[in-house]
């Protein structure tokens, strides 16, 4: 066979699965349409990723870390409030502060060109990955071995092809995986700002009638906002020029930070939830997004797609040294039986939260409110939200262990 792995996507999930497959001892092969200047541009596409404890203990493991900490903002308190644009918040909040646990910071806001960048650059330096860019797959076969097809046409076979190629996964399809899923009739609205007052490492979740305003400290005097809307109403925010779009924002921001101006460009991301109805195939498994896209409310979504990776290079690793072969379905079930429970809590979760604070129902709106007061006034309570925050509940794989 030419390698043991394929990996389908270039994104993130793919580089880190890459990376950590690697460092076990597999050759891999990972196969990216974009080509390389468009995945290491420096320009920022308003994209961050609030990274958890346990996500940077992955990525400290697979020797990217040193290459972005710079760029990494540590996440010390985070705010959870309620209200309206204008009106400020409800008196009822959650309040976590990282002292309260021992691990350190709950997380880091990283921007995705860093992450990219390092990630582009680790792989270069990986003798036993062979990253093939501009490069699309047509088919995929499964016989006693994987084979796909490029649109070159040449073919390339291994054990097993992981599928890290997003929502709308090609790998998946071809494989006869379907999907569950339904879109919530709102957009994000992603962008940066610069603010007067400095924002001490706090990030604040601000639930309104349409959707959460979430504002991440990003390094500097800068913050990302990711702002839920409804279609119409984020269709219209896009279409204002900076200075009308600003005057939207402000509102809903409040001046706690004083005057804020906009760092680069705008973008919008449509929101939904979709599930892989199965997390593995014939000699494929599905990884990140690819098998599961959530909500943005919590910030799990590249966490929950880490924790993918961890926990595969757990169970190919195991399945090695035990002599088996990796794209068993026996070694695959293991796989799906980790992940599928643990991706099904945050999918409900994230689904519940966005329909429970996503609405201006007085009754639901002083029940969610107590229900805030309640978490932040209870120790083991706050604490138990910080650890999930932080991404260190459940069975962790041994890259998230430290």
């Amino acid at each position: 066979m030419d390698t043991n792995l394929i990996i389908v996507g270039g994104g993130l999930n793919g580089p880190a699965l890459a990376l950590a497959a690697a460092q076990e001892g597999l050759r891999v092969t990972i196969i990216d349409s974009l080509p390389v200047d468009r995945r290491k541009k420096p320009d920022f596409d308003g994209r961050s990723y609030a990274l958890s404890l346990a996500s940077h203990r992955l990525l400290k493991a697979i020797g990217i870390w040193d290459a972005i900490s710079d760029n990494a903002q540590p996440m010390l308190e985070i705010k959870v409030t309620d209200g309206r644009a204008g009106e400020g918040p409800s008196p009822w909040m959650m309040h976590f502060d990282h002292a309260e646990i021992e691990e350190g910071p709950m997380g880091y806001l990283v921007e995705d060109r860093h992450l990219r960048r390092a990630f582009m650059d680790a792989m270069d330096a990986a003798p036993n990955i062979t990253h093939l860019a501009k490069k699309t797959v047509v088919s995929q076969e499964v016989a006693n071995h994987a084979t796909v097809t490029l649109a070159s046409g040449k073919t390339l076979t291994a054990s097993l092809i992981a599928g890290c190629d997003g929502r709308k996964s090609g790998t998946a399809e071809r494989a006869g995986i379907s999907r569950t899923g339904w879109g919530y009739g709102q957009t994000a609205v992603v962008c940066a700002v610069k603010h007067e007052k400095p924002h001490g490492g706090i990030a604040h979740q601000f639930f309104m009638p349409n959707g959460p305003l979430a504002i991440l400290p990003l390094t500097g005097d800068r913050s990302s906002i990711v702002w839920s809307e409804t279609d119409a109403r984020a269709s219209y925010l896009m279409g204002l020029d900076d200075a009308a779009f600003l005057e939207e924002l402000k509102p809903a921001f409040g001046s706690f930070l004083g005057m804020i101006s906009l760092t680069g460009k705008r973008f919008s991301y449509p929101l939904g939830l979709t599930l892989a109805n199965s997390f593995v195939g014939e000699r494929v498994a599905l990884v990140g997004d690819a098998a599961h896209g959530v909500h943005p409310i919590a910030g799990q979504g590249l966490n929950a797609g880490l924790r993918d990776v961890g926990a595969l290079v757990d169970v190919l690793s195991d399945a090695r040294q035990r002599g088996e072969d990796i794209g068993n379905p026996q070694v695959l079930a293991r796989y799906e039986s980790w992940r599928r429970a643990d991706t099904a809590k945050l999918a409900i979760a994230t689904d519940t939260f966005n329909r429970l604070f996503s609405n201006d129902n007085p009754l639901v709106r002083a029940a969610r409110d107590v229900g805030m007061g309640v978490v932040n006034a209870v120790p083991g309570l706050r604490r138990g939200f910080m650890r999930e925050a932080a991404g260190l509940n459940g069975k962790l794989p041994r890259l998230m262990q430290g």
